[in-house]
């Protein structure tokens, strides 16, 4: 800790900034927690008094921030909280909690980290919280059954790399960082018993995992019940107006409001992002399933993915992983449908801005021209054109076939392997479901997807398989 911050580590002003909890665990001293609070990851600017922020309207705010959330508890209330923070000229504190409990990240961690740095963007405190302390719960969120504990060390590793990796997104200087163990490890039995009063264990078991493991009579482990009271008290300890979080974290978001109402806070707003789907564009992005695109990956690797999810897909990785505002995407995919604009050139687009954002625009641009060099520019002159019906192929039933025959605008699936034979470039749909389990080339893009979406037809498609190549005329 710098002589500046020890300083004002013992100076009340300085330290308003730094708030405790309203009713502080006990045992603690005024004193100690007081330099414990501001912690060594503790990231924040100068501490001289600066000029009161100008904050935009409320209505204009939201356009912003409101982009990619599923669900807000509630809106009137954000509205209200951001408009007398405009009045008042102060910023409203803003965290999402993050357990270091894996040490690859991957975009779907990042969709949080995104919508802090709008709110960042927007003149308002977010807080980075490190759930150090709730990880060695675990949180039981989406788990049918106990989590492996961490250890301190494998935690602390962990930690490092989403500090290390957090201000690719966020304003270092303009990011406070905090460790959750700063209160929880010193809140003691006492404390902790205090705090498990103002929850009673039927509340707890309307979370829906431990409902389902109640009702299957699966174990469900006393310290588990624990992590949604250690994760609300955060909120009170930090003094947050927002917190943010995924669909699957409702519960003890709720928590946390309900925590907050009890300690006599102003119940926070409950922002909840949606999920991001992985490559595959059906599950949840996660390394264990293989549909994820890690921040560690090198330039080429991370654009080459990006380059393999689907046209529908793709405008959710715009909404949740870039800036741009929600009419400004809505304008790139109008200019899209009415054929302005070519759905590989927003894809290349966007992926360009995303291995930016984590490398750097060069290296984006050589992706791209390596992308290009690799698939787009192939030689496909020799390659025959091959008229192919749509119900050769096509994944629907005999009603939504005859819908799709009526309108060629309408965006149908279609079965990759049976394409593959359609084509002559495999003999069997057996033969050809085992090549898309290898991946096929489609329009310079690899992909071990069963199904391609089509937007409209009639549509133009480049496969290739090893060195044989062919041009589907889907009509």
């Amino acid at each position: 800790m710098s002589k500046a911050a020890r300083a004002a580590a013992d100076h009340p002003a300085a330290m308003a900034r730094f708030p405790l909890p309203v009713q502080p665990p006990p045992g603690l001293r005024p004193g100690a927690p007081a330099r414990a609070t501001l912690y060594c990851y503790q990231v924040m600017a100068n501490l001289a008094p600066t000029q009161a922020p100008h904050f935009l309207p409320a209505a204009e705010q939201l356009d912003f921030l409101e982009k990619g959330a599923a669900e807000i508890i509630r809106s009137s209330e954000l509205r209200d909280r951001l408009e007398a923070s405009r009045l008042a000229g102060k910023p409203l504190r803003v965290k999402a909690g993050f357990d270091p409990t894996a040490p690859d990240l991957h975009l779907g961690h990042t969709v949080l980290m995104r919508k802090l740095k709008h709110f960042q963007d927007m003149g308002h405190q977010v807080i980075f919280l490190v759930g150090d302390f709730t990880s060695l719960i675990g949180d039981p969120t989406g788990r049918s059954a106990t989590r492996k504990p961490l250890t301190t060390e494998e935690i602390a590793v962990n930690a490092r790399t989403y500090t290390d990796q957090v201000f690719k997104i966020l304003d270092r200087e303009k990011t406070e960082v905090r460790f959750n163990s700063e209160w929880l490890s010193k809140l003691g039995f006492e404390g902790m018993i205090r705090l498990a009063q103002k929850f009673t264990v039927s509340q707890m078991l309307e979370r829906d995992e431990f409902h389902k493991r109640f009702t299957k009579e699966q174990p469900i482990a006393l310290h588990e019940i624990l992590y949604p009271l250690a994760m609300g008290y955060d909120s009170v300890a930090l003094q947050c107006d927002v917190e943010l979080g995924g669909t699957d974290q409702k519960f003890n978001l709720l928590t946390g409001r309900e925590l907050q109402r009890q300690y006599g806070q102003a119940p926070q707003i409950v922002f909840m992002t949606s999920i991001l789907e992985g490559l595959d564009g059906v599950q949840k992005m996660s390394k264990s399933l293989g549909n994820a695109i890690g921040i560690h990956e090198p330039p080429q690797e991370m654009y080459g993915k990006l380059m393999s999810i689907s046209d529908e897909l793709m405008w959710r990785y715009w909404t949740l992983l870039t800036d741009l505002r929600q009419s400004e995407i809505g304008a790139m995919r109008a200019e899209t449908a009415r054929g302005a604009l070519h759905p590989m050139e927003a894809k290349k687009r966007l992926a360009r801005a995303i291995v930016a954002g984590f490398h750097s625009p060069e290296d984006a641009q050589r992706a791209d021209e390596d992308w290009a060099r690799q698939f787009q520019q192939r030689d496909l002159s020799a390659a025959d054109e091959v008229a192919v019906a749509l119900r050769q192929v096509a994944v629907a039933d005999a009603a939504s076939l005859e819908k799709a025959a009526a309108d060629p605008d309408l965006p149908v699936r279609i079965h990759a392997a049976k394409l593959l034979v359609a084509l002559g470039l495999t003999n069997s749909r057996s033969e050809g479901d085992r090549q898309v389990a290898a991946g096929v080339n489609i329009d310079g893009v690899t992909s071990t997807s069963q199904h391609i979406e089509i937007t409209r037809r009639p549509a133009r498609l480049a496969v290739r398989v090893g060195k044989r190549a062919r041009i589907a005329i889907i009509q």
